[in-house]
């Protein structure tokens, strides 16, 4: 009898698009952060099972039970994507966003792998298997935290992408200098204009692998200015990310929606009820 009740229950809260809406986006609620608790421990072990199966050692004595708990834990992600996309109001707004993308990209692939067997033949395609790790970004829907730094990053992307261009134009003057320097000299690494611009690259991000160095004096004096400009302009994106969280977090809630993460709110609310940040 027992069995019948919660299977009717079962049943009731498929059809009841709301409740099972409450329970998979609101942790304000038992079954929610039950709910929660269960997608972030099979996060967790599935990002373990991924490091560790590239272990030799480990792959060759576990494969079975390896090979079985991927199974269990794609079937669970794959039902979570289905359920998330079923009960949301539009399901091309889950679908489409970061989460969503990045839950079809850590799921399907790996879906395909397993209906189709000889897959496994083509040593490129095996590449699918590691969009699996694509879910430790999952994690970041359960952090509070989390919404402040997509927010401050989606805002202050502009910036950066000028900021890239900036620094495309700057490697591609400074690697075209170098190959006027050094590109006549005998036995020299700077060949071409290409190479001489992957060295201003490691160069001006201050990595300095040393497979390529200068010879003359002229070389060796540009190339000491792009490393003192490299630790002048390296932290520039952190920068512009910082200063925006900071304005992120000064704003107050507009429109009955809550700055951080623009969820409806209470307009009397001190606090957002979805994510925490003060109104």
């Amino acid at each position: 009898m027992s069995y019948f009740c919660s299977m009717n229950t079962f049943i009731e809260i498929i059809k009841d698009k709301k409740k099972l809406h409450d329970i998979v986006s609101n942790d304000d609620t038992k079954a929610g952060k039950a709910f929660d608790i269960c997608v972030m421990v099979a996060i967790c072990i599935s990002i373990i099972l991924s490091l560790v199966e590239t272990m030799p050692s480990i792959r060759s004595a576990f494969k079975d039970a390896l090979t079985v708990i991927e199974y269990v834990l794609t079937c669970f992600f794959a039902l979570e994507y289905i359920v998330r996309a079923y009960c949301e109001p539009r399901t091309k707004d889950y679908t489409l966003s970061f989460f969503g993308i990045v839950d079809f990209l850590a799921t399907f692939p790996a879906i395909i792998a397993f209906i189709f067997p000889p897959i496994r033949y083509l040593i490129i395609l095996r590449a699918l298997r590691l969009f699996r790790v694509f879910r430790i970004f999952k994690l970041f829907a359960f952090i509070n935290e989390g919404y402040l730094l997509l927010q401050s990053i989606k805002m202050s992307l502009k910036k950066i992408l000028v900021y890239f261009l900036f620094v495309v134009v700057l490697v591609t003057i400074l690697g075209t200098a170098m190959y006027m320097v050094e590109g006549g000299m005998p036995n020299t690494g700077f060949k071409d204009i290409p190479t001489s611009i992957y060295w201003a690259i490691v160069t001006l991000t201050t990595v300095g692998y040393g497979d390529i160095t200068p010879a003359t004096e002229m070389g060796k004096f540009l190339s000491s200015l792009i490393m003192i400009l490299g630790y002048t302009i390296i932290a520039i994106p952190t920068g512009i990310v910082s200063a925006t969280m900071i304005d992120e977090t000064k704003k107050k809630g507009t429109n009955g929606r809550c700055p951080r993460c623009n969820q409806k709110t209470d307009l009397k609310a001190n606090y957002c009820k979805h994510c925490g940040e003060r109104l």
